[in-house]
């Protein structure tokens, strides 16, 4: 019998909200000082532009406007589900036929006051969380598609560090909901207890199907920083690059995350 998967953690929606805002700000100012040399700098993101990453960064936070502007799905219960939309999602990124972001948007902070606006407008801090959104991998609860605007922008926010040497800070609450997404994916992929995979301090989960520990310290650990598993989980790292540089520990001969990684990107 396959291990049992666990129920999905559970996001408080008006924190989640607070933290998308608070993300988005810290891009939007980064944004406001960036020449058009450092605009025009590659990313990792294949051809993409500076440019072109802070026309999707904003066009993500977007598309829940334009979502809510859209006919509500049926419900009551969503298509698309927390911990589906990450390999949901995966399929769209890695489609060689998705559309590069906008060419237009000339003036990028009228793009973002412009999206932040909507967004306030649209979910403001009354709402519940609960409306289904036609979202492009299926209908999904608001409170939990905002989870997914973290990890949108958080991943992208190291994206734009790592382009340009810069240090956009990183919000708390959404640096930890795209943590915790992203561990509890990898649990949810690979269910069972034989793994403990530790992210301090915001995630723990276990994983891996096997003999599994009841107390004392686990026999298969692995053990690493936020960003380096959100680069992990996105392939913006690899596996034996992370344990080489030393930015992972593996202790015990089931801890290898290799051949689960990554779970988007």
């Amino acid at each position: 019998m396959p291990p049992a998967k666990k129920r999905p953690r559970a996001y408080d929606h008006l924190r989640t909200r607070t933290a998308v805002l608070a993300q988005f700000a810290h891009v939007r100012d980064a944004v406001a000082v960036l020449t058009p040399d450092q605009l025009a700098r590659p990313t990792r993101l294949g051809d993409w532009t500076v440019r072109e990453l802070v026309v999707h960064i904003a066009q993500g936070l977007g598309s829940v406007s334009r979502d809510l502007a859209l006919p509500e799905p049926p419900g009551p219960k969503p298509a698309t589900t927390l911990l589906e939309w990450p390999p949901a999602v995966a399929a769209v990124v890695r489609d060689p036929e998705a559309p590069a972001p906008a060419a237009g948007h000339p003036d990028l902070l009228a793009l973002y006051a412009e999206v932040e606006a909507a967004f306030r407008t649209d979910v403001p801090d009354s709402s519940t969380g609960d409306r289904l959104l036609p979202t492009r991998v299926g209908s999904m609860r608001l409170a939990d598609y905002l989870v997914t605007r973290t990890v949108e922008l958080t991943v992208h926010t190291d994206d734009l560090n790592e382009a340009l040497g810069t240090e956009i800070p990183y919000d708390r609450q959404a640096l930890a909901a795209c943590t915790r997404l992203l561990a509890d994916t990898l649990a949810d992929r690979a269910p069972g207890g034989s793994v403990e995979v530790r992210i301090p301090p915001f995630a723990v989960v276990q994983c891996i199907g096997g003999p599994k520990h009841t107390r004392g310290t686990p026999p298969n650990v692995v053990e690493t920083g936020p960003l380096t598993w959100i680069r992990l989980a996105t392939g913006r790292t690899e596996w034996a690059r992370a344990l080489e540089d030393a930015e992972v520990s593996a202790s015990g001969e089931r801890a290898d995350l290799a051949a689960l990684l990554p779970l988007l990107g």
